[in-house]
């Protein structure tokens, strides 16, 4: 569930909302391992962070699709934690399409997934 601190309404919290989609070629799972325990995603999670999942298609090509409780949380731990990750591990810096989210559904299934 989104934080609700300021009494703002569901509709104006997800105009915030936005949905990272990270896209590019020549990373490795290993290497996105790597790049993953350097930044310690799952032991100290950036804050605004709500979801996270990676998946590489057949060609070595790589998306990452992520969902924020805003665009300027996302910046700030592109910029503070995951872009000087990936240059300590060699990792070429994605391209990033950044999107408003209309509509946030969680599932009952996703609970299986939660880091704890």
């Amino acid at each position: 569930m989104l934080s609700n601190a300021y009494k703002i309404k569901p509709w104006q919290l997800l105009n915030m909302t936005i949905l990272a989609i990270l896209t590019g070629d020549g990373l490795t799972k290993e290497m996105y391992e790597n790049v993953r325990r350097e930044v310690n995603w799952e032991g100290n999670p950036p804050p605004g962070v709500i979801f996270h999942a990676m998946s590489f298609d057949d060609f070595g090509k790589f998306c990452v699709a992520e969902v924020w409780e805003s665009e300027e949380q996302w910046n700030n731990f592109f910029n503070t934690r995951l872009k000087s990750s990936m240059q300590k591990t060699n990792v070429s810096p994605p391209k990033a399409q950044i999107l408003q989210i209309h509509k946030i559904d969680a599932l009952p299934g996703l609970d299986r997934y939660k880091v704890h």
